[in-house]
């Protein structure tokens, strides 16, 4: 179960770089779209999150519910996000900020925030 939980953290993490990837390399870019690291790297990170939260539930380990609840409402937001805008030529400059903010932010909660038994 363990190499289980190994192999989707690795995914989930590869999904959220593709995502940033996505984002970062249209820095200088006049006009954003949502490309396809960005559509890839959130469906990625999203189906792999779902499923380490099974993974975690199924072991004997606790699971800070209130952190999960967070980093699946930012994400299912950014999936919503970038799935509504996949066809469009070009996204809005503020769109693509938000895109990124929350991005950071999932990072950052994922991250930062300690699990249950470290406190």
């Amino acid at each position: 179960m363990e190499i289980l939980r190994l192999v989707l953290l690795f995914l989930h993490v590869l999904g959220f770089a593709a995502l940033l990837g996505g984002l970062v390399v249209q820095a200088r870019d006049t006009d954003k779209r949502v490309n396809p690291a960005m559509r890839d790297g959130i469906g990625t990170a999203f189906l792999t999150g779902l499923l380490l939260v099974g993974v975690l539930e199924a072991g004997d380990t606790a699971v800070d519910h209130t952190k999960i609840a967070v980093k699946f409402a930012v994400a299912l937001v950014l999936l919503v996000l970038v799935m509504a805008n996949v066809r469009k030529p070009s996204i809005p400059q503020g769109l693509w900020v938000g895109l990124l903010l929350l991005t950071v932010l999932n990072i950052g909660v994922a991250i930062f925030w300690a699990p249950a038994h470290a406190a």
